[in-house]
């Protein structure tokens, strides 16, 4: 498979969807996959054929351990 950021979430074939179960009813929901070359996409779930965002798996942990030391929270307020 052929991935490019910003490539058409839809041509993501056979790949698993996930989403937090904290996400909200209304369907604001971030969803992420992992791709068959270890890298991370990630759609928006309102959007599902929309635009997809690949990260590489270094790029997405520094993402979650910032997150998790609080170093974002200052956009939530």
């Amino acid at each position: 498979m052929n991935t490019y950021n910003g490539m058409p979430a839809r041509e993501l074939t056979d790949v698993q969807w996930r989403k937090s179960r904290r996400s909200n009813s209304t369907g604001n929901c971030v969803e992420l996959a992992e791709l068959p070359d270890g890298s991370i996409a990630v759609r928006n779930s309102r959007y599902p054929d929309g635009p997809a965002l690949i990260y590489t798996r270094e790029e997405m942990r520094a993402l979650v351990l910032g997150v998790k030391d609080g170093e974002f929270d200052s956009l939530l307020v």
